[in-house]
């Protein structure tokens, strides 16, 4: 009996089913992490953590086809024998009394709770958000981690760098120097020249400068004494998510935070985010101290410019007019002015709202949000980012018959 033999099949043509397994289980958690973002966010405290916190997403799991039996249950059907082919049958009659039904026997649905790191988490989130507007003004040259480029040959390196040509040329020309020297005939098949060690030359990679477009995110917050436990959390939470949005796909884009009661400044991202104030509420200030450090520091012409500002628009009155002509001239400076109202547990109807008064500025690049609870915060996030103007977390002024303020 003759021995059978296997064909040969390269490697790069053998289905690597794992392979697929694994892409299809990566592709399961980015769906779930996409279709439960807001309960993620609403659930887990992650605000001033770590980038390697792990945080738990529940996934179904996937059932492999395969086939099944029937039961063959033994019995004889019943009936009247006046049956006509449509009929409906198993209805009960609907003026019989209803009976719930008790402990089922049918199998419930499968789920898998995977880790991802917080980092991880973010990666995912932020992988179709942009900085809206951002525009290609004096551009600047920074040193990139990952930018690289050719500078010269070595006689030393790594196999991939491998300069095949430049090697290829050293080797003919010690041949041709021995083959001078000596007088013998390398051309025979006997005799080989083959490579040496000094022939070998590797590309010496260096890092390398690129364009990159100055942006610069001013965040602004309310950290006077009308901003409660509740109300500073959501803030914290969204500009959280605005601070890990920057660091995640812009990694020169600098930050800029700023904390302000009657009076405003410039903090540290610890202070910012730990910090804990108290007083009144001049929303003005805030607006000025950002103008100040772009006048300073960041230059229009030269700068993308983004600013937000989260408030429970409890604010002084006597500074409303103050407030709405400095966020005027922050329009005209910014690519993007947005202003967030934290109202929690539907406290946003009543009369402190800046809604309104900030309802007066007309401008392309403004946008103003309510944020009432935590469930709110991505969609908000995700709205300021993408400009949505139909996201039902808009805020448009609007005056009731008594004159009171309320948000729509």
């Amino acid at each position: 009996m003759s021995t059978i033999f296997r064909p040969y099949m390269p490697t790069s043509q053998r289905s690597d089913r794992s392979a697929r397994d694994r892409t299809r289980h990566r592709q399961k958690i980015k769906d779930s992490i996409r279709d439960n973002i807001a309960d993620i966010l609403s659930e887990e405290s992650i605000i001033g953590r770590n980038k390697e916190k792990i945080i738990k997403i529940p996934i179904r799991s996937v059932k492999e086809y395969r086939f099944i039996y029937g039961e063959n249950a033994p019995g004889v059907a019943q009936g009247n024998g006046q049956q006509q082919p449509g009929d409906v049958v198993g209805q009960s009659d609907p003026g019989a009394p209803d009976v719930g039904k008790g402990g089922g026997d049918q199998p419930g649905v499968d789920a898998i709770e995977t880790d991802v790191t917080l980092e991880e988490l973010i990666a995912i989130m932020f992988d179709d958000l942009e900085l809206p507007e951002l525009e290609k003004k004096s551009l600047r040259e920074i040193m990139s981690e990952n930018a690289r480029r050719r500078k010269g040959l070595r006689t030393a390196g790594i196999r991939p760098r491998l300069n095949k040509k430049a090697s290829a040329k050293n080797r003919i020309r010690r041949r041709l120097a021995v083959k001078g020297s000596r007088g013998v005939n390398f051309e025979e098949e006997e005799r080989r020249f083959p490579f040496h060690k000094d022939d070998l030359r590797y590309f010496h990679i260096v890092p390398t400068t690129k364009e990159t477009s100055n942006a610069v995110v001013f965040c602004i917050m309310d950290t006077s004494g009308s901003m409660g436990t509740v109300k500073k959390y959501l803030a914290r939470s969204f500009y959280f998510l605005l601070y890990q949005f920057v660091r995640q796909k812009y990694k020169n884009v600098e930050v800029v935070f700023i904390a302000h009661h009657t009076e405003a400044k410039e903090v540290t991202e610890n202070e910012f985010f730990h910090k804990v104030e108290s007083g009144g509420t001049y929303i003005s200030s805030g607006y000025k101290k950002a103008l100040e450090i772009i006048e300073d520091r960041y230059h229009p012409s030269l700068w993308n410019i983004y600013a937000f500002h989260c408030s429970d628009g409890d604010n002084f009155y006597s500074d409303n007019d103050r407030a709405v002509g400095a966020a005027q001239e922050l329009c005209d400076v910014c690519n993007l002015f947005g202003y967030g109202e934290i109202k929690p547990s539907g406290s946003a109807y009543y009369s402190g709202s800046m809604i309104d008064v900030f309802g007066k500025i007309e401008r392309d690049n403004f946008q103003m949000l309510v944020i009432e609870k935590k469930e709110d915060l991505w969609p908000a996030f995700k709205s300021f980012l993408m400009k949505d103007k139909s996201s039902p977390l808009n805020a448009t002024p609007t005056t009731s018959s008594e004159g009171a303020q309320s948000i729509t």
